[in-house]
């Protein structure tokens, strides 16, 4: 499995987890006016949710522009990466993505019986020039890349999504996980291309959207490759609270401007604190920040420390990101208790 749970930790070790800032979701809950929808919505769940997700789509087209026939909503992108690997895989057809990128989609692509070619991280950014010659070499049907990137939360710009794009085989897919889009800045979305058959995106409202237990996700791609999905997918595979909590999570504007200011400011602390500590925090576009600490030794070390202290945080497995901690950024309060935990273990 690509991840062990807090809740598997806790059983292991009994050790409970107090602080949880491991798995990047969401510190702030999830909107008033989702969990309102979401509780109003439970008066009809002997009823399958909306197989075609009409609404929502209908919504996201009124607020991203995409149109409705590009856009396919399932259970979260981890259901979405597994559909597409499934679909358009062929047993020993080669995949490219970087050496510790999200291991989600390696999952599925083990599990399809795909062959894997991993390209090492560049000063903690996705190698875009190496995938694109890895893809070349091998004929790759699929190259992935999260931006911004998990673990490390670095980003590139739309201009350079679009060449490198264009710089694969002609009939390679581009999977883009844009899980954490809503944290960047402007200059990351792509516009133009949308409508490229090779271009796969995928988003959640498991971030900023607070609904990871809700599980719904949706996949923005040309509406050819959305109609062959179709032909695979759980038609019934999102539940009718997920689709009403994230139909309203997208009309409440105040909650999400408070969620960004607030996790704006909360990595600037983490990067304080980081250089304070005298480590090296990596500037992120995402809800988290990754912090060298040194070496893996360290940061096994401290992920560990600070479990037994009830705070969960993880730590890439791959050299040289398993040098970092990886921390999302939590309340004031919980990042108040991390702050001290990292103080009182790094003296």
């Amino acid at each position: 499995m690509p991840f062990t749970a807090p809740e598997t930790l806790e059983r292991r070790t009994g050790v409970r987890v107090n602080v949880r800032l491991g798995a990047n979701e969401s510190a702030y809950g999830v909107s008033p006016k989702a969990a309102y929808a979401m509780r109003e919505a439970v008066e009809d769940v002997m009823w399958y949710g909306d197989p075609e997700s009409y609404e929502l789509r209908q919504q996201l087209n009124r607020q991203l522009g995409f149109p409705m026939d590009s856009m396919l909503v399932a259970g979260g992108i981890d259901e979405l990466l597994g559909l597409i690997v499934r679909v358009f895989l062929e047993p020993g057809q080669a995949v490219v993505a970087s050496d510790g990128a999200y291991p989600t989609f390696l999952y599925h692509v083990d599990g399809f019986g795909g062959y894997k070619a991993l390209v090492p991280y560049h000063n903690y950014r996705n190698d875009l020039e190496a995938l694109a010659q890895a893809a070349r070499d091998l004929r790759a049907k699929m190259v992935y890349l999260a931006n911004p990137d998990n673990p490390t939360g670095t980003h590139y710009s739309a201009s350079d999504l679009h060449q490198f794009l264009h710089s694969l085989p002609s009939d390679c897919l581009f999977l883009l996980d844009e899980a954490y889009i809503e944290f960047a800045s402007e200059d990351i979305h792509l516009q133009s291309d949308y409508n490229d058959e090779r271009l796969i995106r995928f988003r959640t409202f498991s971030k900023l959207y607070g609904m990871a237990g809700a599980r719904i996700g949706y996949v923005i791609a040309h509406p050819d490759v959305i109609q062959t999905m179709h032909k695979v997918r759980l038609h019934f595979g999102v539940n009718r609270m997920a689709q009403a909590g994230a139909l309203a999570a997208l009309t409440d504007n105040t909650f999400t401007s408070y969620v960004l200011q607030d996790t704006a400011r909360g990595k600037q602390e983490y990067y304080q604190l980081a250089e304070e500590l005298g480590y090296t925090p990596i500037e992120s576009s995402t809800n988290f920040v990754a912090i060298d600490v040194g070496s893996t030794e360290r940061a096994q070390a401290l992920v560990q420390q600070l479990f037994e202290k009830g705070i969960f945080i993880r730590s890439p497995g791959t050299d040289p990101l398993s040098r970092c901690i990886r921390v999302t950024v939590g309340t004031s309060e919980q990042r108040q208790v991390v702050g001290a935990a990292l103080k009182s273990l790094s003296m």
